[in-house]
This record gives structure tokens, sequence and C-alpha cells, in this order.
């Protein structure tokens, strides 16, 4: 019996760039910036004050009053970016058996907005003034279970949390879901926003977040030597992630397939990569083998590649390690991140979106800002201007803290 294979026939992103997948992929082609100071609350005495706000959102558009007021934010992303893929993949919901249908929709951090909300509200007005919805609008597997009762779907929906893996994680158990025969159709991504106080608190006192506040738009630079770390960012990217025979006998648009899903474990530190990269090395190893194809196969790696001082040349090497040197040196590589910043757990999705794009129309976007690669980091980061491309297998790399790793393989079908 061949193996089922899965294949994205829609896609939603809500993020720094755009609300829409079009504007979203002209910006990030034109190489442009979403980073901008905060302006969701007074940063003034905070060490990085800048960030990727989705400034274009208008929730009005998916979600009604009643409904906005029981959502934290990071939810009324992913339930947005649940209504653009599903339009986008032309199913028809009510011929569906939806019992074959499910979401897998992640958050690496969840409500946090509704958290610090609801806490200070403790503190000043008593325990009795906390929100009954408080712990519901909070938990991380909410946007998952919200998307299947706006939508009735009634096939596996839970929710992977792996920090900023947990949306690459997602998709690529969506995969193996179709593969195994769990079910035919899977929504599946990621959400986050966590710009608040707390947040940006939390990330900046760890030593972690860009403080280059006085030119945000040139803040994430990877691989960049002035690099100084990661800019926070909120948003949502969620794939209709597909059955191949179904998806090609409803006459659907497919943007590629995904074909290979690799998952380890560093096994080392809290928050740090294992210095080597060995464990990054093999999630890419291993996507490349799940997919039945060999490291020359790949023409473009959309890269973690977070702006971080040590994370950044970490993954150079473990790119160096997966494909050898020499393959390596021939591969284009770039991070969407130095324009979106880092959405945390959406990462993996908005940058599968990037990868679906890339093969749908044979661009490669840019990493920006990067003038003065440091030391080892000697790739082709494909750096300050897009570039067009035969893309037909594209690697996309997501690592979180506690060392997990997740590397998706997409193909052209």
């Amino acid at each position: 019996m061949s193996k089922r294979r899965a294949v994205i026939t829609g896609m939603g992103v809500v993020s720094p760039l755009g609300c829409d997948l079009d504007t979203f992929w002209s910006r990030l082609t034109n190489g442009e910036s979403g980073i901008c100071p905060i302006h969701s609350f007074d940063a003034t005495d905070y060490p990085s004050r800048i960030g990727g706000e989705v400034n274009q959102f208008d929730a009005s558009a998916y979600l009604d009053p009643k409904e906005r007021r029981r959502m934290d934010i990071y939810t009324q992303y992913a339930m947005a970016a649940a209504q653009m893929a599903l339009a986008d993949s032309g199913l028809d919901l009510e011929n569906e058996n939806t019992e074959r249908i499910g979401a897998l929709v992640g958050s690496g951090i969840g409500g946090l907005q509704t958290l610090q909300e609801q806490h200070a509200k403790m503190i000043e007005k008593g325990p009795s003034r906390c929100s009954p919805f408080m712990i519901p609008q909070m938990i991380s597997n909410i946007a998952s279970g919200l998307i299947a009762i706006r939508y009735n779907l009634q096939g596996p929906n839970f929710c992977v949390v792996s920090a900023c893996a947990t949306a690459a994680h997602s998709i690529g158990t969506a995969q193996r879901m179709i593969e195994r025969g769990d079910s035919d159709v899977m929504l599946a991504g990621g959400a986050e926003g966590a710009i608040c106080e707390l947040g940006v608190a939390g990330f900046a006192n760890m030593k972690a977040l860009s403080t280059r506040n006085d030119d945000p738009q040139r803040a994430s630079r990877p691989w960049d030597r002035d690099r100084d770390g990661f800019v926070i960012a909120d948003g949502s990217a969620i794939m209709v992630v597909e059955e191949y025979e179904r998806a090609k006998a409803r006459g659907a648009e497919i943007y590629c397939e995904v074909a290979g899903f690799g998952s380890t474990c560093d096994a080392f530190h809290m928050t740090a990569p294992m210095d080597s990269g060995y464990g990054a090395a093999r999630a890419m190893r291993d996507s490349i083998t799940d997919a039945g194809m060999n490291p020359e196969d790949i023409d473009y790696i959309n890269a973690h590649g977070t702006s971080t001082p040590k994370g950044d040349g970490i993954e150079s090497n473990a790119v160096k390690m997966a494909l050898g040197e020499d393959i390596a040196s021939k591969v284009m590589i770039s991070s969407s991140k130095s324009m979106t910043g880092h959405t945390l757990g959406a990462a993996g999705g908005i940058e599968t979106a990037v990868c679906a794009l890339a093969i749908k129309n044979n661009v490669v976007s840019p990493t920006i800002n990067l003038e003065n690669p440091s030391p080892g980091c000697d790739l082709d980061y494909v750096p300050n201007e897009a570039r067009e491309a035969d893309v037909r297998v594209c690697l996309n790399n997501s690592f979180g803290f506690g060392g997990h790793n997740a590397c998706l393989l997409l193909a052209e079908v």
C-alpha cells in the first residue's frame, strides 16, 4: 500500500507585514521590515522597546464583539488565519464529512495578555473580580478548540507546545496524521500574542532581545556581525493540510507537498542551542530521509535565523553538518525574521507559508540588514534583495527553548 501524501491547499497569515497573503508576500519579497517602536503599551523603561506588532489587524472582520471579549489576542489571530486558510482552500465544509477534518493549532506561550490583565485585576480589586473566562482564554489549546467549534471539525484536535518550534511541530504532526489515515484534512499552525509588559520584560531580562531601539527596522539582522538579539513579534499562520488524492480530485490549488518531517531534541540546555548544532542537523537530515530525498535535492532553506549572537552561527554549522559543506555552500538560505521579527510559536507556520510561496512563485525572499556577515557565517543568505530562482524543494527550520528542533521538507507537486 502506497503512503498517503499530505499537501497544502490553503493558507492564512496574520503578521507584522500584513494580514493577507498578497500583502505579506509583496512586502516580504520587497525586503520591507515590519519592526517598529512598541505602541501597545508604554515601553519607556524597558531595555528593548521595539517589536513586530500586528498593526493592520481588524478583528471585527472575523469576530463579533462578544467573541472578541472572550478571546485572548493570540486566539483572535488564529481564528482570523483559520478563516483565511479555509477560504483559500476552497473547501465547502457544508458538504464535507467533518469527522475526517481536524485542527492542530498551538501557541508557544498562550494567553499571556489575559494572564497579565487578570492578575492586575485580582491584585487591585480582589479575587472575585477575576473573569470566569480567564482560564479558557489563556490556555494554549483554546485556539485549536475554538476553530473546531466554529467549523464543526470533529476530527483530531489538540495542541502542540514546543516554544518556537510549535507551529512546525503542528504541521509536521498533521502530515503524519494524514499519512496514517487518522484524518483527511487538518488545519495546522500556530499563533502568538506575547507583546505585552510581562512578555517583553521576561525576554528582555534574559538578554534575548535586541536593544537597537533607535533603529528598529535594522534591529533584526541574522548572521550580521552586529546582531544583538531577536525582535519579539506577534502573529499567526495556519495551513490547510490535505490528503493529496482528495485534493487533486476536487480540483484544489496545491501549493506544495509536506513531504518530510524531522523532530529531535538537543537535550542540552534550557534556552541555548547545542554548541555543535548536532540536534538541529539531525532534524534536517531526518526530514530529508522522511521525504525519500537527498541533500543535493534542497534548493532553499528558510532558516530559524533569529538574529541572536550564538544561534545564527550554530544553525549555519548545523546546515553544513546536515547537507555537507560543499552542498551547503550552494543552497540558498534566508531568514524571514529579519523582516517579521520572531513570532515565537507562530514562526514555523509563517515560515511554512514563505516556503510554499517560494515554490509557487520561484522567488526566494531575502535576509535584510545583512551587511557584514560574522566569522563562520559564510553561506548564501540571499542578502538584502529577493532572488528569482527555480525553487522545488525547501527546508523550514524551527528551534525552540528546551532544545526542541523541528524541520519540515516542502516540495513541489
